[in-house]
């Protein structure tokens, strides 16, 4: 039973592991949003599961996860063959997280906010909260996140609601693709 139980684990550190490469330390001259947006501005409240696969390197891994906002919190947990691996808390402020503790340094609370953030909130507020050199453009189910004229990341939408279907983001600075598919009610 032990053994079974340090296996399961063992598989799902080793997932954490290749999961993580979508938050790896980043080349000299990146730069990371930090987005922090209030939940409030989100504009409604939303609880969903989740399921999402990260692409890097000629490699996919997966993460089932369950995502609930309000105007007062973000609320994440994030699952690997069934067992929690990371809780995100954030309340507009402060940014509080459990992780597992085989969990790799390298994925961030802050970079999974971010993410979060870039796919769901409206264009129009994420805009307004974006560095001097950034901005960020919306076509019908497309957006682009640029610095300066250099596309840092591409969003793609299957469905007119943001959190509802399949949403792609490729992380070209990076170099990694996030697909998260949204379970139906």
């Amino acid at each position: 039973m032990a053994f079974k139980h340090f296996k399961r684990l063992a598989i799902s550190v080793g997932i954490l592991v290749m999961l993580s490469a979508c938050s790896e330390a980043p080349p000299p001259t990146a730069k990371r949003l930090n987005l922090k947006l209030a939940p409030a501005t989100l504009g409604a409240s939303i609880s969903i599961q989740q399921h999402l696969k990260v692409e890097r390197e000629n490699k996919t891994d997966d993460l089932d996860a369950a995502l609930e906002i309000d105007k007062e919190r973000l609320e994440l947990v994030g699952l690997a063959f069934g067992q929690r691996v990371l809780t995100v808390h954030f309340d507009g402020k402060e940014i509080k997280t459990w992780r597992h503790f085989m969990l790799p340094q390298q994925v961030r609370a802050e970079d999974v906010l971010e993410d979060i953030q870039l796919t769901l909130w409206p264009v129009e507020v994420i805009a307004q909260h974006l560095p001097p050199s950034w901005r960020i453009t919306e076509i019908g189910r497309d957006r682009v996140l640029y610095e300066n004229d250099t596309v840092i990341a591409k969003i793609h939408y299957s469905d007119e609601e943001r959190w509802a279907g399949t949403v792609t983001l490729d992380n070209l600075h990076y170099k990694y693709r996030l697909t998260i598919q949204t379970a139906k009610e």
